[in-house]
């Protein structure tokens, strides 16, 4: 009896050996259907890109049925206005440059000639983890002679890394570290999680002091990084990133604290001096130097984000606008060499050449770019392509139909109401002049003789200069100012509301409308008198209509830290004639 049950064990033990080989075979052929499955689903998104006369190339992803694609500014440099970009259907095609972040080393391109590009799906870096799986894909060494694009494997090595310039001011902030082989030509191609969501533009990597051979350590621009310049990069801009207008320096027990500050910041204005520890950075807690300057990389110039800091024990809020990182005349001029090394041919002999039979410059069709496509570039200075930035601008401007019943509106002007802290007023808007009339708050006038406009009403950032621009704005749309430009799309006043931003510049006065990216509807809009001042912010919070016409019930002015008033409107005469403002 013993013996049968001891074999019956054996057999038993066997058998259960046998069943866990099987099923990890069963695990290993699933995961490995599953890589195969991930690989052809995001193969058709992934670019090969050459410039028109061979002389440059990289890799790219196609982000949108319409042909918006992401690559490496360093690659797309070298490419001028118009390249040629393959798919792995065979088929070349002529793309534009749409938008450049020479900073941060991206760059969005457009595919022309169809509608219905395969594109990748957008995931979350923030979500990314080490140890979690990643795919690379793209055309290194210029080897996707037929366009289909190389894939390595491997995983994430690290997260929220800091990479310095390195002799130019291309800086990768926030970024993802892999050991995903990414190689010479792999520069603007895709990493894309296990799930084959992108997650990342592949860009920099480690390389040995005598060659430029991956050595196991690459690094990809976080997608949500590039989530934040989007906008801007779809407007036609050479986008800049933001800085806060102050230096920090390491404490003791990791904090970080303010070492210096510029007094005509933003930051400045709104309370924060030096020796301030800083506790938290846009929603995110800062332990060091590096995580803060890593952290404010991934911002673009202009947004306003929430920081926390803590001065002799107490903590304080605030909103602070972040200037911009560099002057623009900096970020007009190449950020390093023009073009990367060229890579080496299959058998290792030397630099390829258009001429070379296992280049796939080689092989493309030196063919005219057609006449319809040259009109989607326009040369602007401040631009990387401002024909985009022209049809950003007509897209949010349909934000004013609305307001479509003021362009024939009689140019006087008088608003009544009252405030929330009951303060009667009269604003008069006349081609003369413009007048506030209170019963408690100062008086306000304002000539209109060609004078700089002023803080009028005193403490108000210039509400009568403000509403006058968006009476301008109403009768005259973008035709009323002197210039107009589309800036992106940001969270207002650091909030969750995600708005397009439209500036306009008239005189003096520079103003930044605001409509909200879910609707179009205007949602408000800041007045600056001058730079390194505080503007009027003017926000909506509810309309009426006035004889037909769409108009303000009422909204909130704030001016620096303090909240002037909530008018309410009561009514809004535009048939007063021969009025004068007093």
């Amino acid at each position: 009896m013993k013996t049968c049950f001891a074999l019956s064990c054996l057999m038993l033990g066997t058998f259960g050996f046998s069943a866990s080989l099987l099923l990890a075979e069963i695990d290993v052929r699933q995961a490995q259907s599953n890589r195969t499955e991930v690989v052809r689903q995001a193969a058709p998104a992934v670019v090969a890109i050459f410039s028109a006369d061979g002389n440059g190339g990289g890799s790219g992803v196609l982000i949108s049925p319409d042909g918006y694609a992401l690559s490496n500014f360093h690659v797309t440099s070298a490419c001028g206005n118009f390249m040629k970009c393959g798919l792995n259907d065979g088929v070349l095609y002529d793309a534009v440059i749409v938008g450049i972040d020479p900073t941060g080393d991206v760059a969005l391109i457009k595919l022309l000639g169809r509608n219905d590009f395969p594109f990748a799906p957008l995931g979350d870096s923030d979500q990314v983890a080490a140890g979690d799986w990643t795919y690379a894909m793209g055309n290194p060494f210029l080897l996707a002679t037929d366009f289909q694009p190389t894939v390595t494997f491997g995983m994430v090595s690290g997260v929220h890394r800091y990479q310095y310039p390195a002799g130019t001011f291309l800086e990768y902030t926030d970024c993802i570290q892999v050991d995903t082989s990414i190689n010479p030509g792999n520069s603007g191609g895709p990493l894309f999680n296990s799930a084959g969501e992108l997650i990342g533009i592949n860009g920099r990597i480690a390389v040995e002091k005598r060659g430029r051979v991956n050595v196991g350590a690459g690094y990809a621009i976080s997608i949500n990084q590039i989530k934040h310049f989007m906008g801007q990069l779809r407007g036609g801009l050479v986008v800049d990133h933001a800085t806060l207008g102050a230096t920090v320096r390491s404490g003791t027990d990791r904090t970080v604290l303010i070492d210096s500050i510029l007094e005509s910041s933003n930051a400045y204005r709104r309370g924060l001096r030096e020796d301030d520890e800083i506790i938290s950075f846009a929603g995110r807690p800062i332990g060091s130097v590096n995580q803060f300057k890593n952290i404010l990389g991934i911002y673009p110039q202009g947004w306003s984000v929430p920081l926390v800091y803590r001065r002799e024990g107490k903590k304080e809020q605030i909103i602070v606008q972040l200037p911009a990182l560099h002057r623009k005349s900096e970020l007009l001029q190449p950020a390093g060499p023009k073009a990367p090394p060229q890579p080496k041919r299959p058998d290792g002999r030397g630099p390829k050449s258009p001429d070379d039979p296992h280049s796939a410059e080689a092989s493309l069709p030196k063919d005219e770019l057609l006449a319809e496509y040259k009109k989607l570039f326009v040369k602007k200075t401040g631009y990387a392509n401002y024909y985009f930035n022209e049809q950003e601008q007509q897209r949010v401007l349909a934000g004013l139909k609305p307001f479509a019943g003021w362009q024939n509106a009689p140019a006087k002007w008088v608003l009544s109401g009252k405030t929330t802290d009951q303060d009667t007023f009269q604003i008069k808007l006349l081609p003369q002049a413009l007048s506030a009339q209170f019963t408690k708050r100062a008086p306000g006038l304002q000539n209109l003789d060609g004078t700089d406009f002023l803080d009028e009403p005193p403490g108000s950032g210039g509400l009568l200069a403000a509403l006058q621009q968006f009476k301008m704005l109403l009768t005259g749309g973008a035709a009323a100012f002197t210039e107009m430009s589309y800036l992106g799309n940001q969270p207002l006043d650091g909030q969750e509301v995600s708005v397009d931003v439209l500036v306009t510049r008239k005189s003096t006065v520079e103003c930044r409308w605001y409509f909200r990216s879910s609707d179009g509807v205007l949602a408000g809009f800041d007045s600056s008198l001058g730079t390194d001042v505080d503007a009027a912010q003017i926000r909506f919070l509810d309309f009426q209509d006035v004889q037909g016409r769409y108009f303000p019930s009422r909204f909130a002015v704030q001016y620096g830290n303090t909240d002037y008033g909530t008018f309410e409107v009561t009514t809004v005469d535009i048939s007063a004639a021969n009025e004068t403002a007093n």
